[in-house]
C-alpha cells in the first residue's frame, strides 16, 4: 500500500495523508514554522509517534506517543549518494539510499530493501512524498517521521551551505 503525505510551504500545520483512494488515513501536525518537529497521527486521530531533532543537534529523533526512542535517524557521508541511516530500538539497523541526483530512496536492512519512497514536488513547492513500505518491523506512521526527518535534514544541510 502506498502513502502520500507532504510538508507545507512554511513548515507549520497540519497536513493529510492519503492511501492510494485519496482517502485520509492519517495526518502530520508540522509543529512550527521556527524547527522541524512533527507530531503523526493515524485516522482514529490517535498520535502515533514524533519526529524532531534534539537541541542542538543533526540528529532526528523518532519516539512513540509516550516519548519512548523508536530509533534515531543521521545523514551519513558519501560520494555520489544520498545516505542516511536509521536505527531502531531494538528492532533492527535501516540504510536509506538514493542516487546522487535522483529523488527515488530505498530503505534496506540486513534482508534487502524493505520500503521505497519518492519525493514528487517541483522545484519551487515544499516536500511532498510517496512511501511504500513492506517492513514487518517499521511501522508505516513511523515511516513517515523518517521520511519527514530525511527531508528536514536535506533542508538543513542546504540552508548550511547557502
Amino acid at each position: 500500500m502506498n502513502l502520500y503525505f507532504r510538508d507545507n510551504f512554511f513548515n507549520a500545520g497540519i497536513t493529510e495523508i492519503l492511501n492510494e483512494q485519496k482517502e485520509q488515513v492519517g495526518y502530520l501536525d508540522l509543529k512550527s514554522a521556527f524547527g522541524s518537529a512533527i507530531d503523526v497521527y493515524d485516522q482514529e486521530d490517535r498520535l502515533v509517534c514524533k519526529g524532531g531533532f534534539p537541541f542542538f543537534s543533526g540528529k532526528w529523533v523518532v519516539t512513540d506517543a509516550r516519548g519512548e526512542n523508536l530509533g534515531v535517524l543521521r545523514a551519513r557521508f558519501a560520494f555520489f549518494t544520498k545516505k542516511f541511516t536509521y536505527e531502531t530500538e531494538g528492532r533492527g539497523y535501516y540504510e536509506i539510499i538514493s542516487p546522487a541526483f535522483s529523488k527515488e530512496y530505498e530503505v534496506s536492512d540486513d534482508s534487502g530493501v524493505v520500503a521505497r519512497f519518492e519525493q514528487t514536488n517541483g522545484w519551487f513547492s515544499s516536500g511532498a512524498f510517496v512511501l511504500n513500505n513492506q517492513s514487518p518491523h517499521l511501522d508505516p506512521y513511523e515511516l513517515c517521521a523518517v521520511v519527514m526527518g530525511m527531508h528536514a535534514i536535506q533542508k538543513s544541510q542546504q540552508s548550511a551551505g547557502n
